[in-house]
C-alpha cells in the first residue's frame, strides 16, 4: 500500500501559509479537513517536544479508521546541538525521555493509527564508530516500532557496515529528494520492511541561505513527479507498505504535489479540491479534470 501525505498539516502563518489556498479562510478543524484528502501525515511538532497523550488521542478521534500518523522523533534524540540551543540544556538522553515519548504514542497505537517513527538526522551526522553505536542503540530501543531513519551524509550510503546494521535491526533507510551536494547521500539501499520517501523540494538557491519557509519554496514539475513516481513504484514492488511525504510546504505546494502524485498513481482524490489551490496550480487542475472525466466515461 502506498500512502501519500505531507510533512505537517498546520501552516497558519507566514507568506507560505495554507489558509485561503487549501484550508478555508474561516472555520473548521484543519486536521479533519486534511484527512478528507489524505490517509497519512508526518507529524512535525513531536520533533520540538513530546505531546501530551490527550493531544494524540484527539488526533485519533478526528481522523478516519484508515488514517496513519508518521511520528518524527524528539529533537533530543537526533539533533543534540539544536536541542541545546533551544533549551540551554545538554541533550543527555535518559529513560525518562523515551518513556515520555512512547507515552505519547499509546493513544495512536490503541486506535490502530500509529504509522512509522521517523528519526531525521542532520546532514552533519556522519558515520563513525560513535554514531554507528548510537544508531544501533536507538534501533534497539524502538525495536517494537517501524523505525525509518533519514541519514543525509554520503558516508552512510557509502558504508556496507551501516546498511548491514539497519538490515539487522529491521530499520528502513529514508529515500530523500532535496538539492544534492558533494556530501549528500547517494543510491539509498532498501534496508527494512518499509518504504519511506521524503520530498523536500530542489530549491538549491535558498537551501542554505533561506529561512524555514523559503528554502521549501519549490513545486515539482509533472516530469519530476513522473520520475519520483517511478522510484516509488520500484520500492513498492519489494515492500509491503510505502509512505510518501512532501515537505515542500511553502504556499501549499506540498498539498498540490501530493494530490498530483495520488492521481498519477491511480488513487482516489475527492472532486471538491479547493478552487484557490487549483487556480494556483493549474497542472494539478488539469490532471484532476482529466482523471475525473476518464472515470466518468469508464463508469
Amino acid at each position: 500500500m502506498i500512502r501519500i501525505g505531507t510533512a505537517g498539516w498546520s501552516y497558519p502563518t507566514g507568506k507560505g501559509a495554507w489558509k485561503g489556498l487549501f484550508y478555508p479562510e474561516r472555520g473548521g478543524d484543519a486536521l479533519q479537513f486534511y484527512a478528507r484528502y489524505f490517509d497519512t501525515v508526518e507529524v512535525n511538532n513531536t520533533f520540538y517536544r513530546p505531546q501530551p497523550p490527550s493531544v494524540t488521542a484527539a488526533w485519533a478521534e478526528k481522523t478516519p479508521p484508515e488514517f496513519r500518523f508518521a511520528i518524527k522523533l524528539f529533537q533530543k534524540f537526533t539533533h543534540p546541538k539544536m536541542f541545546r540551543e533551544a533549551t540551554g540544556e545538554e541533550a543527555d538522553v535518559d529513560r525518562g525521555d523515551f518513556a515520555r515519548f512512547e507515552e505519547m504514542l499509546v493513544p495512536l497505537a490503541d486506535a490502530g493509527k500509529l504509522g512509522p517513527l521517523l528519526a531525521q538526522f542532520p546532514p552533519s551526522f556522519k558515520r563513525d564508530p560513535e554514531t554507528l553505536g548510537y544508531l544501533e542503540e536507538l534501533a534497539q530501543h524502538f525495536a517494537a516500532y517501524n523505525l525509518a531513519v533519514e541519514l543525509r551524509h554520503r558516508s552512510w550510503t557509502a558504508s556496507p557496515e551501516a546498511a548491514a546494521l539497519l538490515r539487522r535491526h529491521g530499520v528502513s533507510l529514508v529515500h530523500v529528494d532535496e538539492p544534492k551536494f558533494a556530501t549528500s547521500a547517494r543510491d539509498v539501499p532498501q534496508t527494512g520492511p518499509l518504504g519511506y520517501f521524503r520530498f523536500h523540494g530542489r530549491n538549491f538557491k535558498e537551501w542554505w541561505t533561506g529561512d524555514r519557509e523559503t528554502r521549501y519554496d519549490y513545486l515539482y514539475t509533472p516530469k519530476e513527479q513522473s520520475q519520483l513516481a517511478q522510484r516509488i513504484l520500484e520500492v513498492a514492488e519489494v515492500t509491503r507498505n510505502v509512505y510518501v511525504t512532501y515537505n515542500n510546504h511553502y504556499g501549499a505546494k506540498a498539498i498540490a504535489n501530493a494530490l498530483q502524485l495520488k492521481l498519477m498513481l491511480g488513487q482516489d482524490v475527492p472532486p471538491d479540491v479547493p478552487k484557490p489551490l487549483l487556480e494556483a496550480y493549474p497542472d494539478l487542475a488539469d490532471l484532476l479534470t482529466r482523471e475525473h472525466a476518464e472515470r466518468n466515461l469508464a463508469s
